[in-house]
């Protein structure tokens, strides 16, 4: 060690010792964190493509994909009915609203019924909480119950203290507590059998509830996001980016679905409705492509083919100027509007003519095709202010940012939403910006920081808009990590009948998603365990119905796209996929399709699971074997450099001053 590294490492344990200013300090945090080293993992739990479906999400997360009827069960399967099991799991997924039901239902003998009930939910709440240090459960306490719950759980079944603790059942229910203490409870079961939430990308578009979905996200006690190419939608909407407004306006029109815009995030559309209503005939051809039981009448129906005509066209309009301005994006055979014969009513668009569904465009110039109209320009300047202005979006895509990253490393598994681009070959696909090279994990460490530019950056500068131009790329771009194709037809789909042209070629990386080599290219990117590590994506719906697994190249690549999103579920045949890594080791869970928390409280109906254990480890998995561990390795390191300069004389001891 040279003179200067020792000098730092000298003041770096200086600053130590404020905190641990004694020998007997030290050691007993050594001894803890050593403790904690031996402790099992904790529970991680991964899902993905959640697209605004609310009240399902809500439940995956509230009963754990299954585990916490799992735990109910392995303790009280031989002494409780299957019906009072299901009860007290639907009570702990929905206290409050449940709470309601059962006191009607045992008001005869409602009192009996709390006791037995709150000695349930305590032994349920111990059995989870078992894998974690006490301190760490008692930092999770609930302020009120605090004392007491850290009695409860650690208590010991002896006959001394067999009526201290009925006391205190009896107690919490005489004074009036008791649905108090069984919505704590509650709460604190679900905190602690997840120890981490993956959310893997898409949270946005296709249903109504993501402003929802948001907001209970948000509350999670530990949570991390990879972005979705939906997310990246949002986020250059809420920064500013014209053509992600676009877009979305015409994501959302095709579903029908305005309820986020207006009523979750409070943007108006009326500058929207005056210029389609004013611009804009009747044409079916827009009309929404989704329709959802009383959703929208047949008489709406109408005006939102008109808004979502205006929505397109200012999008392939948007979109053009982007691919003009960024030749490095080689999105030139995009330039849709270009291959438009609009006398004759046909598109040319790699090299093959198509008749379109309808060819009137009021707003375009075929000589300038890409030019925005005066109030065009307007309409879009007026979205992109209620779009900045909207205080709750805003506050959301912060936290999805902040929270999130194009890829994350996690006890080493790597998670994406879509891929890492590959060439046909199985070779790293490159990609040229500002006339430097990327590829790899470099190519998504360079679309991560332009993101942040994008919405973080100073107003008026080169790399902001970049940043906001790439948000646009990364949603469809010419194979863009998060989407993962050659080219999104959204303007083919909407106005040619002919299926042939609505093909998008997906990368190489979903051909070659059973190839070891692929495996190995990417574990070796991103320095990866070769024997142990995982690559979990989401992104592109595993149609189970067709018999495709979501367990690729031999349990390595997991693929967790199971369609919660309803509209993909007539093609997946499931209603999603969930992924839990635990001590013992993952396995997959596929869910049918929930039909509505009212049921599930009303009739304790829960989500009918299969659940798949396709990995299992030789040895539990603790603590010392994640990234958490890791850093408490590091930490005892540094302790343990401490107690030597203690004990040499380097660093002197503080003097704490004596209790009296």
């Amino acid at each position: 060690m040279n003179e200067y590294t020792q000098r730092n490492d000298t003041e770096l344990l200086k600053m130590l010792s404020k905190q641990f200013p004694t020998i007997p300090s030290v050691c007993a945090e050594i001894i803890n964190l050593q403790t904690i080293l031996n402790l099992p993992k904790g529970t991680e739990h991964f899902i993905s493509d959640l697209h605004g479906e609310y009240e399902a999400v809500t439940h995956i997360l509230n009963n754990a994909s299954g585990i916490i009827r799992e735990k109910i069960d392995e303790l009280f399967s031989d002494s409780v009915s299957a019906e009072e099991r299901a009860e007290l799991a639907t009570l702990i997924y929905y206290p409050a609203r449940k709470l309601e039901l059962l006191k009607a239902k045992y008001a005869d003998h409602l009192d009996e019924w709390y006791y037995i009930t709150l000695v349930r939910l305590v032994n349920v709440c111990r059995l989870v909480s078992s894998k974690y240090s006490r301190s760490k459960v008692h930092k999770k306490l609930p302020q009120e119950f605090a004392y007491i719950l850290d009695e409860l759980l650690h208590a010991e079944a002896t006959r001394n203290k067999e009526s201290y603790f009925q006391s205190i059942y009896r107690s919490i229910i005489a004074v009036g507590r008791a649905d108090a203490f069984i919505e704590e409870v509650s709460s604190l079961i679900k905190d602690l059998i997840v120890d981490q939430l993956h959310v893997l990308g898409d949270i946005f578009d296709r249903g109504p509830g993501a402003q929802l979905i948001m907001q209970k996200l948000m509350q999670h006690h530990a949570i991390d996001f990879v972005w979705g190419n939906h997310d990246m939608l949002w986020i250059g909407a809420a920064a500013g980016c014209e053509a992600c407004i676009a877009n979305m306006l015409n994501v959302s029109l095709s579903y029908a679905n305005v309820d986020t815009i207006e009523n979750g995030y409070g943007i108006s559309l009326r500058p929207l409705m005056a210029f389609a209503e004013q611009t804009y005939g009747d044409s079916m051809v827009y009309k929404p492509k989704v329709i959802e039981k009383d959703k929208i009448g047949l008489n709406d129906i109408g005006l939102v083919a008109k808004l979502r005509r205006a929505a397109a066209t200012l999008q392939f309009k948007l979109e053009g100027q982007i691919i003009s301005r960024h030749p490095e994006y080689h999105m030139e055979d995009r330039l849709v509007l270009n291959g438009v014969d609009y006398e004759k009513g046909t598109l040319t668009v790699y090299g093959n003519t198509y008749e379109l569904k309808d060819a009137t465009f009021p707003t375009i110039d075929p000589k300038d095709p890409y030019r925005l109209t005066p109030d065009e320009e307007a309409l879009i300047e007026a979205l992109k202010d209620s779009f900045r202005r909207s205080e709750q979006l805003q506050q959301h895509i912060r936290f999805l940012i902040d929270k999130g990253a194009i890829y994350r490393i996690a006890n080493g598994n790597l998670l994406m939403h879509g891929c890492l681009p590959v060439n046909e070959d199985g070779s790293m696909m490159e990609f040229t910006f500002n006339g430097q090279r990327y590829y790899g994990r470099a190519l998504l460490d360079y679309c991560d920081r332009m993101v942040r530019a994008g919405y973080y950056g100073e107003p008026g500068s080169k790399e902001k808009a970049d940043g906001v131009d790439m948000m646009w790329w990364l949603w469809c771009g010419r194979d863009a990590p998060l989407f993962g194709k050659t080219r999104m037809t959204t303007f083919e789909r909407l106005l040619v009948a002919d299926k042939t042209s609505h093909n998008e070629p997906k990368n190489a990386f979903y051909r070659l998603v059973n190839d070891p080599g692929l495996l190995q290219l990417i574990v070796g990117e991103f320095g990866l365990d070769p024997q142990n590590s995982h690559i979990i994506v989401g992104h592109i719906p595993v149609k189970a119905h067709s018999g495709e697994s979501p367990i690729r190249c031999g349990g390595r690549i997991l693929m967790i796209d199971g369609g919660f999103c309803k509209a993909y579920q007539p093609e997946t045949g499931i209603a999603g996929y969930t992924l839990v890594y635990n001590s013992y080791g993952m396995r997959i869970i596929s869910h049918e399709a929930f039909t509505s928390i009212e049921s599930a409280v009303r009739d304790n109906f829960d989500v009918a699971s299969i659940s798949n254990v396709f990995e299992r480890v030789p040895v539990r998995r603790l603590v010392a074997d994640t990234d958490t561990g890791h850093d408490i390795i590091g930490q005892i390191h540094a302790l343990e450099r401490l107690l030597e300069g203690y004990r040499s004389g380097e660093i002197p001891q503080r003097a704490v001053p004596e209790k009296r």
